[in-house]
């Protein structure tokens, strides 16, 4: 039996499907009758033309960011990096989660240089961002867990499968902190961080050049949603002054960690070695967030910042002048007050 032979079709067929489809608009049954072949082969034409060079596809310039906001974010609050992901009006919160995680991934790979140990946090966005990394093999990053597992079940956001993943894309080592989240006293605490796996892997937090966290809030919390603490316990924590979470540690309006129980309980990297880490990036999406943004910044626990451009215009903005609250801050040259404005 003799081999099917691929059509050969002429440069002017492919021409006037090409025409007929793309330019006039016509059906795939209509460019059929005028090309006198199959429906079925319509297709095939309009893919050779492609392939031919007959047909060039462009798409205008999608502008994925927003710079006069991240200008305004540099300036404001004094960060090294300000990537805000555009998003279309009516965009819910898995729409602004996706776009971050899309065009924020290369924003944070670009900040991450071969060889360096990396700090990451758990969290939606963050998955997001971790799976459109691109994959470098030559990267040779040390990927290290910030907090314990949340619970006995490893969901695909925590920490423990997103930093899995991120050492997979770029063929590195990855350092599990073999731990729960919280523990029930301070002794059990100090026993876990006595262990020499769990100093290991503490003393490779201390050697991170950057950290790719979350930020948490009291009102969507995943420690509650987990039942690892409950409604009374966050309930505490609001009077105790807490407006936001990084790492299962829960911070003032001033960034500043909060002397709760909890305090003593959870197994994480500390915020005053947050603090220290060259380069630490919130990856954030929604506008729930802005209070625990603000009060991070103004506490030096971000250095940068992803966020979706909802959660941007969401943010309190102090005026700088006279302004001492955020030791980062630059000044802008407006009039001294103390009423917060949201960014326009």
């Amino acid at each position: 039996m003799s081999a099917t032979r691929t059509p050969r079709y002429t440069d002017e067929q492919l021409r006037l499907a090409a025409r007929l489809y793309y330019v006039d608009g016509l059906g795939q049954a209509e460019v059929a009758q005028f090309t006198r072949i199959s429906q079925a082969k319509v297709s095939r034409l309009l893919a050779l033309a492609r392939e031919r060079g007959i047909v060039k596809i462009s798409v205008a310039e999608y502008e994925s960011r927003s710079p006069m906001l991240e200008d305004k974010l540099r300036a404001l609050l004094g960060l090294e990096t300000a990537a805000v992901i555009r998003t279309l009006p009516g965009a819910t919160s898995s729409d602004a989660r996706r776009a971050v995680g899309h065009f924020g991934a290369a924003i944070a790979a670009s900040l991450i240089s071969p060889g360096s140990v990396v700090a990451i946090s758990g969290g939606r966005t963050m998955r997001e961002l971790v799976q459109n990394l691109p994959a470098d093999k030559k990267a040779g990053l040390t990927v290290v867990q910030t907090m314990g597992s949340i619970d006995s079940s490893v969901a695909p956001v925590d920490a423990l499968e997103l930093g899995r993943v991120m050492a997979r894309r770029c063929e590195g080592l990855f350092l599990s902190l073999n731990s729960p989240a919280f523990v029930p006293d301070k002794r059990t605490r100090d026993s876990f961080l006595a262990l020499t796996q769990i100093r290991a892997v503490w003393q490779h937090l201390s050697q991170a050049r950057v950290a790719l966290v979350g930020i948490g809030t009291l009102e969507n919390s995943i420690f509650v949603e987990r039942g690892i603490l409950s409604a009374d316990d966050l309930a505490k924590l609001r009077d105790g002054g807490a407006v936001g979470e990084i790492c299962g540690r829960f911070f003032n309006a001033e960034g500043q960690e909060c002397d709760s129980p909890w305090r003593d309980r959870v197994v994480s990297i500390e915020l005053d070695q947050l603090r220290t880490i060259p380069q630490v990036v919130g990856i954030v999406a929604g506008s729930d967030r802005s209070a625990a943004i603000a009060a991070a910044v103004r506490g030096g626990l971000l250095k940068s910042l992803i966020i979706d451009e909802g959660g941007a215009n969401a943010l309190p903005f102090p005026s700088m002048a006279g302004s001492h609250s955020n030791p980062h801050s630059k000044p802008n040259g407006n009039s001294s007050s103390s009423t917060p404005a949201k960014l326009k």
